[in-house]
């Protein structure tokens, strides 16, 4: 089985909803014309990233209601689809999430986790902790959705890995920063290198959608990836432009790879509880 994703890199406009919907619908269109099976958009996708103040103006709930997410759901009868925005619960407190949107439906909405706020970042100021890390089914088989620093840290990515999760879509709006011997950025470099050992050490497919363009002093690079489960880059996309970049993934490379390294097999999930149980325990 075959799963052609494309990955939107895209220039957003802050605040502006509208003008950013209609962006994911034409890509979407796009995309499909290109035999993409299933499109994924960067973090915040439909609102921008430094929100802050008007964090509550550009809220959505993933619902077929919602004037934004009809238009959405209409589309993703055409293409799969992953979207980031602001999700609103019913207490009014406000996430920075991703939902993955399948012939109509909404199948997952993934709230981040880790939320910076240190250097760069002040996501913690304005919005809520999400609270879980799951895998769901796709047509395509078992995903997994993180956001940015969700994937910073390992225990994220280990869980989705535990939950069935064979493919793996992160997404980010990670703005430059650093230079690597004058080639490449730092940022770049880290979250590339990062993806790929996933890939290696979860045997798993790992798609990475980061956004581009200027906003509020900051300039996220772009540079979308594919690895495949061996760990091997199977698509990259250009720094610093909008991109729809497209690759095959060859699911039946999940068989070939785990029959040869049976990493997965060989997990002592127990080990690993009992261990957390006991540093957890010392830690009150």
């Amino acid at each position: 089985m075959k799963l052609n994703l494309a990955l939107a890199q895209i220039n957003t406009r802050l605040g502006v909803v509208d003008a950013n919907l209609e962006k994911h619908l034409v890509l979407a269109k796009q995309a499909r014309q290109d035999g993409a099976d299933l499109i994924v958009f960067p973090e915040l996708s439909l609102t921008g990233y430094t929100l802050q103040d008007i964090t509550p103006s550009v809220s959505r709930r993933p619902v077929p209601g919602d004037p934004t997410f009809s238009h959405l759901l209409d589309a993703s009868n055409e293409i799969d689809m992953v979207v980031g925005f602001v999700d609103e619960d019913s207490r009014h407190r406000f996430y920075i999430a991703s939902a993955y949107l399948s012939g109509g439906q909404v199948l997952h909405v993934h709230r981040k986790v880790y939320l910076p706020t240190y250097g760069l970042f002040d996501e913690g100021r304005f919005f809520a902790w999400g609270d879980s890390v799951r895998a769901f089914d796709t047509r395509f088989g078992r995903m997994g959705i993180l956001i940015c620093e969700d994937f910073w840290h390992a225990s994220p990515p280990y869980l989705l890995w535990l939950d069935g999760a064979d493919v793996l879509l992160f997404m980010s709006a990670s703005p430059g920063r650093g230079l690597n011997d004058g080639e490449k950025l730092e940022s770049a470099r880290w979250v590339e290198n990062v993806n790929r050992s996933y890939a290696n050490l979860f045997t798993s497919f790992v798609a990475h959608s980061n956004r581009v363009g200027y906003e509020d002093g900051l300039n996220f690079w772009g540079g979308a990836t594919v690895f495949d489960p061996n760990g091997e880059r199977i698509a990259q996309g250009p720094y610093f432009e909008e991109a729809l970049t497209i690759a095959t993934l060859d699911l039946n490379q999940l068989h070939r790879t785990r029959a040869r390294l049976p990493l997965l097999r060989d997990e002592r999930t127990a080990l690993v509880q009992k261990e957390m149980d006991r540093i957890l325990q010392k830690q009150e």
